[in-house]
């Protein structure tokens, strides 16, 4: 049977993605009020959810771990066209947006390498006395979240070339540089060099076998491509549907007395939350190195991707693009930064890590929302 049937019937990973290009068309450029907002909430929600399963059916097909790559660009796709639709909405009726871009970007990093990273592990050790993944891939993924990190989010709080925490126009030409460099060095360590450093293993190190460790089999080509023409109607229908809905997102937050990061945060929980769910479902089936690679995927790429787009948008966007973070959150990075390094360096967790990563996400949302 098909992947897009159920029972004969059309499934809702087909039409979610359809049905929210409709309701696209029947609100672009109007003003949402009523019931309309939490209808397109809705409709924008089951197309990142339809978005995230048809990239898991081309994961499926493509393997690991080029199939945690693609799912990861995807959502950074999503997250990259919120950021952007944001700060274009922002900047037409002059509302403060410099520091969206550092503040989503942020969450994402905080969201993956804390939430996702954290629920895996505690999921994966509690079911399986143990999470088991490989040091040496995770470490290289994590060392280039890190480098990523320091050198968009981190420098530009030390940088005088211009005043306050952003980038002087040469110094965010090369931060968009290197990040695409250190992205691309990482994808191609990924998938040509040291391929067999991200995929599962077992309890003594060895690699799972894909074959044999109780998967349905890969979809076949059509299906493939099927959910590949899908993923593209998703993905169109998640960047309109947030232009339309973007404006009621702000306004939520500020009629709630709520800082504008909640706003990031807001877009970084949006759309990593479907990617959370793969991660603990993939820790669950003994596979912690699927959720690591998902959850340190996902970090990077949001890094990785978004301050080069937003380096070139800023070329046509007004304002100030403020990267830096605030001392309060560079704290919080530095103790990620460890505990995630004394995570990965054994090769495995028990829930006490998982319990540890957790607590600092806790920690990061209560400061974003009572600073």
């Amino acid at each position: 049977m098909s992947a897009s049937t159920v029972r004969g019937r059309v499934s809702w990973t087909v039409a979610a993605p359809i049905l929210g290009m409709v309701l696209l068309a029947a609100t672009w450029g109007r003003h949402l009020d009523g019931l309309l907002v939490p209808v397109v909430a809705v409709f924008l929600i089951a197309a990142v959810l339809a978005a995230v399963h048809h990239a898991e059916v081309v994961a499926h097909k493509v393997g690991e771990p080029f199939g945690s790559l693609i799912l990861a660009v995807a959502v950074t796709v999503i997250e990259v066209a919120l950021i952007v639709t944001l700060m274009i909405t922002g900047s037409a009726d002059g509302t403060d947006t410099s520091g969206l871009a550092r503040d989503t970007v942020f969450a994402a990093i905080m969201i993956s390498i804390n939430g996702i990273v954290g629920v895996s592990l505690l999921v994966g050790a509690l079911r399986h006395h143990l999470a088991v993944f490989n040091p040496e891939g995770t470490g290289s993924a994590l060392a280039t979240v890190i480098a990523l990190a320091g050198i968009t989010l981190v420098l530009p709080r030390f940088t005088t070339s211009e005043a306050g925490p952003e980038f002087a126009p040469g110094q965010l030409a090369f931060a968009a540089v290197a990040s695409l460099a250190l992205y691309g060095m990482f994808v191609f360590t990924q998938t040509v060099r040291h391929r067999d450093f991200f995929l599962p293993v077992d309890a003594g190190g060895e690699l799972l076998d894909e074959d044999g460790d109780g998967h349905a089999d890969p979809p076949s080509g059509r299906q493939a491509l099927q959910s590949l023409a899908l993923l593209t109607v998703a993905l169109v229908a998640v960047v309109g549907l947030a232009k339309v809905e973007s404006p009621a997102i702000e306004d939520a937050v500020e009629s709630a007395g709520l800082p504008h990061a909640v706003v990031g945060v807001v877009i970084a929980l949006l759309v990593l939350l479907p990617e959370s769910i793969a991660a603990v479902r993939a820790a669950a089936g003994g596979r912690a190195q699927t959720s690591l690679n998902l959850a340190y995927g996902s970090a990077m790429a949001s890094i990785g991707l978004t301050i080069p787009t937003i380096a070139v948008a800023s070329i046509w966007l007004e304002g100030p693009l403020a990267l830096g973070l605030e001392p309060m959150q560079i704290v919080l990075l530095f103790l990620s930064v460890i505990v995630s390094l004394l995570t990965v360096v054994p090769g495995r967790a028990k829930p006490l890590q998982g319990g540890v990563h957790l607590v600092l996400l806790a920690a990061f949302l209560a400061v974003t929302i009572a600073p």
